[in-house]
């Protein structure tokens, strides 16, 4: 054996090695979830799914006050109406942004005033 095979063999660089034992891919199988399932299983309500929470946020730092109740499973109610109208806006895209991240519905029910659904709650509206 040449000096560059022994120290390619010694640093672990040299041919395959192979083992006895194979892997066991049959415990695996049974655990895999394709993303999608466990994004769903995540925002899966914990509570229960007819509670709504009316929210009055009087400055944007309310945000994760909002996003801790909708994470939950609640229904939100935001009424933004005692904002300045850039932060409003700011909050405004934060529920929006938090709606579509966790698959669920932001609707503008009333002038300055937003319905943040979780998936799991349908939203009828007459017309």
């Amino acid at each position: 054996m040449g000096a560059v095979r022994k120290v390619v063999s010694y640093l672990g660089l040299g041919g395959i090695d192979h083992y006895d034992e194979g892997y066991d891919d049959e415990q695996y199988e049974e655990e895999y979830m394709p993303a999608t399932e466990r994004a769903a299983k995540r925002w899966r309500s914990t509570v229960e799914p007819s509670r709504i929470v009316m929210v009055q946020p009087l400055k944007y730092n309310d945000a994760p006050m909002i996003g801790q109740h909708f994470r939950e499973g609640q229904t939100v109610i935001m009424d933004v109406t005692g904002m300045p109208m850039p932060e409003a806006t700011r909050m405004v895209d934060f529920a929006a942004g938090l709606a579509y991240g966790c698959e669920g519905r932001i609707e503008r029910i009333a002038d300055r005033v937003f319905l943040l659904a979780p998936a799991h709650v349908e939203i009828e509206t007459s017309e």
